[in-house]
């Protein structure tokens, strides 16, 4: 087993892992998706940290899950992102991505530690061209009424001005006309590929469109809703939840194809030999998904992390490493242990991930006995080798609090006003675990206006028996069994050093 002097970080959003074919799928096709796994460490128990998009990509590029501490923010004062400390250690680093959140009010400062990045522009809430080009008349929204994509959509001209095919070019030629320009300078890299496809909208050419669902007539459905129950309530039919399915498909079918360029540039340039390949994703996505009250989950919406959401693939291609399968368990932050290993650099701040190089060398068939996961102010969800334990609040949704010195969440276009309320009176300075650096801690009350992310219809408390229940189908909840549950998730978040109120309003104590 070799040492790699690069990395490249293939992240796909919102990347089903019961939808790859290396994963046992069948619908979709995913040829280079299978390509890589045919040559990677296949891992099949990885899981979800903090959600969702920006929270999952501070798992990867801090290290921390910051889901108990604030729900969507950019990087706080008292840490820093690992291309901070692959500067100081004279690694190369590059961005090349469409990641609209990246560039908006709460995702700032993930970008700006790289040696260098690029932003494709055009891709959902990217705030592009003020008017729309007129030959394109738009798709049904669902309720998300008139978006930044309505004005960027009609300026792609074909297929290859995608946000999503532009990003993979641009990777391509980057590994093509930079690495080997850095190899032979004895500089070392580590690039990061952050592609938002197959998120929403599910957007492609017709030759894509039409690949899964060719009887369909009309605009296409791109945008599925955030809804549980859809068929029920009317929200949708089932024939336009398989037209939502297969505009899924299709997204994915044609990134997958365009990933293809960026493994020929590595075929190319011997890059396999010198560089490990890590494929991962933030989430999955719900695409009529059943709850345990076997109710239809679309998209995104306020239910807990059940497995099509919160258990991901990740691929890892290693030089000298044949591939394989690792059952271990892990999660995103395991990845910037992993990068920072590679690296051999320190992390300063409190870190929650453990290095994957044990498993992928095979020292050992286990670097974690649990993970947590979740969305800031919801559940929390505990998951061992054998068991997902969701904990949802006991009687109202207090005390809760938010931890942060960078006051944001995530912005939507169409609501500018919906912000998050600003500290007020009932603020004070505390510490996070770790440091010394005063961060606010802002309570809340019932009543008060939460961030987004946090609203649900309902909070559940549900235990899955993942060994004898894979389909995840029979909630165990007030069984013998879930005292041990409730014992190892207040151990967990003691040993994270969780705040306070979540062990009250969990019901922990």
């Amino acid at each position: 087993m070799k040492s790699p002097r690069n990395v490249v970080v293939l992240l796909l959003d919102s990347l089903n892992k019961h939808e790859i074919g290396a994963y046992g799928a069948q619908q979709f096709d995913t040829p280079n998706l299978n390509r890589l796994a045919a040559r990677s460490v296949k891992f099949t128990n990885h899981h979800t940290g903090s959600l969702p998009c920006i929270p999952a990509r501070h798992d990867i590029l801090v290290g921390s899950w910051d889901f108990l501490w604030k729900p969507w923010g950019s990087i706080e004062l008292w840490e820093e992102a690992i291309t901070a400390s692959l500067r100081r250690a004279g690694v190369v680093t590059n961005l090349i991505t469409d990641h609209p959140h990246l560039f908006e009010v709460g995702g700032e400062n993930y970008h700006s530690d790289f040696t260098a990045w690029s932003y494709e522009r055009g891709h959902e809430s990217d705030a592009w061209k003020t008017r729309p080009d007129t030959s394109w008349i738009g798709a049904p929204s669902f309720g998300r009424g008139n978006t930044h994509y309505d004005s960027s959509r009609g300026w792609f001209d074909g297929e290859q001005d995608f946000p999503g095919p532009r990003t993979m070019r641009a990777a391509e030629r980057w590994l093509l006309d930079d690495a080997p320009h850095h190899r032979a300078n004895d500089e070392r890299f580590m690039l990061f590929v952050d592609e938002f496809d197959p998120h929403e909208p599910f957007d492609t050419p017709p030759e894509w469109a039409m690949r899964y669902d060719d009887t369909w007539e009309g605009p296409h459905l791109v945008w599925p809703p955030y809804a549980v129950d859809a068929l029920a309530d009317g929200v949708i039919t089932k024939r336009q939840a398989h037209q939502i399915r297969a505009q899924y498909g299709a997204k994915l079918s044609m990134i997958d194809h365009w990933l293809g360029r960026v493994l020929d540039a590595l075929d190319t340039t011997n890059g396999w030999d010198d560089t490990a390949v890590i494929l991962c994703t933030d989430h999955g996505h719900y695409l009529g998904d059943l709850d345990v009250h076997n109710r239809d989950i679309w998209g995104k919406p306020g239910v807990p992390v059940y497995k099509a959401l919160g258990e991901i693939p990740m691929l890892v291609s290693w030089p000298g490493v044949v591939a394989q399968t690792c059952d271990a368990l892990t999660t995103s932050t395991d990845i910037h242990a992993t990068i920072a290993d590679i690296f051999a650099v320190d992390v300063s701040h409190k870190s929650h991930g453990t290095s994957l190089i044990p498993l992928i060398a095979k020292k050992t068939n286990a670097v974690r006995d649990w993970l947590l996961t979740g969305v800031w102010g919801r559940e929390v969800q505990l998951v061992t080798k054998n068991w997902r334990y969701t904990r949802g609040p006991i009687g109202e949704n207090t005390p809760l609090s938010m931890w942060s010195n960078r006051w944001s969440t995530m912005p939507i276009g169409a609501f500018p006003d919906v912000k998050m309320p600003m500290p007020d009176e009932r603020a004070v300075l505390d510490k996070m675990p770790g440091t010394t650096i005063p961060v606010i801690r802002q309570p809340f009350q019932a009543g008060d206006l939460l961030p987004f992310w946090a609203y649900a219809k309902q909070y559940e408390t549900i235990l899955y028996d993942r060994h004898n229940d894979c389909l995840e189908t029979k909630n165990l909840v007030g069984e013998d069994v879930e005292a041990g549950a409730i014992e190892l998730l207040r151990v967990a978040l003691l040993d994270v050093q969780a705040p306070s109120e979540h062990f009250v309003r969990l019901g922990l104590n």
